[in-house]
């Protein structure tokens, strides 16, 4: 579990919640197609969040924090 000093915090402006979710984009216009920039999300602002790059298309994938972990090491 990470401590006070280590948490990983939501990217909602403002918010100071630990992260639990990783929402992975891309913006076709600037990134190749295989890279993924990542906002992290807390429960409540993870809907929020994800629409906001849906609306843009560049929302790739929505994944619980422990799982983008064991996955990218």
């Amino acid at each position: 579990m990470n401590s006070p000093e280590t948490a990983v915090i939501c990217s909602a402006k403002g918010c100071r919640a630990a992260a639990v979710w990783v929402l992975a984009w891309n913006n076709p216009k600037l990134h190749t197609p295989e890279r993924r920039k990542t906002w992290l999300a807390c429960d409540e602002h993870r809907e929020h969040l994800s629409n906001f790059l849906a609306l843009r298309g560049f929302l790739k994938d929505v994944v619980p924090l422990e799982e983008w972990e064991s996955r990218n090491g």
